[in-house]
């Protein structure tokens, strides 16, 4: 009797067991960002859009625009997964309008995003914008924030896109940007991103300040590379996820970076300017709670998607990303950066 009363409750205890590990679901997120580099309609606007216009020096056409829909949104369905990325960060895109016609392309029309989206006040009209699945992310509200150039009010540069809600069920924050470009020089126009890597960082300091418990995403086009100094300063991120502070934010491109990784090419070199950044809240933790996957067999957080179907296969430009135009000339590629990516995972009780 003793040995069936052993044996039964071992049976009772693994019986317990198994069920309690089939109430359990680990489901993984996708979050990426992708400049899908002037994704433009043929229709003129009041922004300075005459260079993609059917008359225009790109002579833009409608069969042009189409081919660029349909390879942006191939490639963005096969982001990180088989079903593409469940939140997308975007910029240059000229208007809601145009993403709203990618999301009507063959690969898209069942994917299930709804638009984040405001117009910008840079002069070309390009702007930020954010994808995502309803039925992860619980939208709540959205706004979007200036990013001023001090003594330089002319310039007019891209609004910091914000977006909050719920993704399975915890408070995240996402936050999106283009910060200005290079032009001049990068020493001359570092403060230029020194300011909107400040908005960015004031942000998100608001946002932890009135909810400690809020993880923010922070990604874009910063136009610099992550040991930048518009990034370690002006955002004042760490490039390692050991030993991190409640108020830190961890780049997790910056492994990548160091290691020789890039975004996109100019002149042999590679730089990594397209960015995810994330609060430490998202690094560790309890399992039943959102935070970064790490790769374990890179140790990586991060990821570059740089398929060869979006890299240039001949030609001086050989390897950099295929991007829609080159020297003037219509190649009928995708973009000249490469999207970039970083997985969530979560245990889920059934």
């Amino acid at each position: 009797m003793r040995v069936f009363s052993k044996l039964f409750i071992l049976t009772l205890l693994l019986h317990l067991s198994l069920s309690s590990l089939q109430a359990q679901k680990q489901v993984r997120l996708t979050i990426a960002f992708y400049n899908l580099e002037n994704l433009f309609d043929t229709i003129d606007g009041e922004n300075n859009d005459a260079d993609f216009l059917p008359d225009g020096k790109n002579q833009w056409t409608p069969e042009k625009y189409k081919q660029k829909l349909h390879n942006m949104a191939y490639a963005i369905s096969q982001i990180g997964s088989k079903r593409g990325p469940d939140i997308l960060g975007v910029c240059e895109i000229e208007n809601r309008g145009v993403l709203e016609d990618l999301l009507k392309e063959p690969e898209l029309q069942n994917a299930g995003y709804e638009i984040v989206h405001f117009d910008s006040p840079d002069k070309r009209g390009i702007d930020c914008a954010l994808f995502y699945r309803s039925r992860y992310y619980q939208f709540s509200d959205a706004r979007p924030h200036p990013v001023i150039l001090k003594g330089e009010e002319y310039i007019k540069t891209r609004d910091v896109l914000e977006v909050n809600g719920l993704l399975l069920g915890e408070p995240v924050s996402f936050l999106v940007g283009h910060w200005p470009s290079r032009v001049g020089g990068e020493q001359v126009s570092l403060k230029r991103r020194l300011y909107a890597a400040e908005v960015m960082r004031s942000v998100t300091d608001s946002l932890l300040a009135a909810n400690a418990n809020n993880k923010v995403i922070l990604m874009g086009d910063f136009n610099d590379d992550p040991t930048s100094p518009s990034v370690v300063r002006g955002l004042r991120t760490k490039s390692s996820a050991e030993h991190l502070a409640a108020t830190d934010l961890f780049n997790p491109m910056a492994a990548l970076y160091s290691s020789g990784r890039g975004t996109l090419a100019y002149r042999d070199v590679w730089s990594l300017f397209d960015n995810l950044v994330v609060t430490s809240n998202l690094v560790g933790g309890a399992t039943n709670q959102l935070h970064l996957l790490q790769d374990r067999a890179t140790g990586d957080y991060g990821h570059i998607f740089n398929a060869d179907f979006l890299t240039q296969k001949t030609g001086h430009f050989k390897g950099y990303p295929f991007r829609t135009f080159s020297s003037g000339r219509f190649q009928g590629g995708y973009s000249d950066h490469y999207p970039v990516y970083l997985y969530l995972t979560k245990t889920l009780e059934e």
